[in-house]
């Protein structure tokens, strides 16, 4: 079995596919736009959102991620849970707790824990909460 996240960016997907490839090195496995759905029922398509994201699937390092435009509302909402990358070591935690973050809010500075040698939590700027971690005990 495999659990697997899927995102909805409310009309803001494709920014952030571009977002995370270059801050995370993501890779774009698939992307279909609304307009692409072959015969799409009455009210499928929300208005004005020919050209955004339907259905994309993305990869960080060995996760795919999905994600979508959803219902193009301009307001994306995610609580309730966080994306956890586990970095290599310090030096590549830094660097992607400061790519991720770039934009976003910071909720708890990558720093030393009893856990591990660096653990944060950072917000990106679309709203997706990011924990970062290396060399967890």
């Amino acid at each position: 079995m495999t659990v697997q996240p899927y995102l909805f960016f409310d009309g803001k997907c494709e920014e952030a596919l571009n977002f995370y490839k270059q801050a995370l090195g993501a890779q774009v496995d698939m992307l279909m736009r609304f307009h692409e759905m072959p015969d799409p029922p009455p009210g499928a398509i929300p208005p004005g959102a020919e050209n955004r994201v339907m259905h994309a699937a993305f990869r960080v390092g060995d996760t795919q991620i999905m994600a979508s435009d959803g219902q193009c509302g301009g307001k994306p909402s995610f609580q309730g849970f966080a994306l956890s990358i586990n970095a290599k070591d310090d030096a590549e935690a830094g660097k992607l707790f400061t790519a991720v973050g770039k934009g976003g809010q910071v909720q708890m500075p990558l720093g030393k824990t009893f856990f591990a040698s660096k653990f944060g939590v950072v917000i990106d700027r679309f709203g997706v909460t990011w924990m970062v971690i290396a060399g967890a005990n």
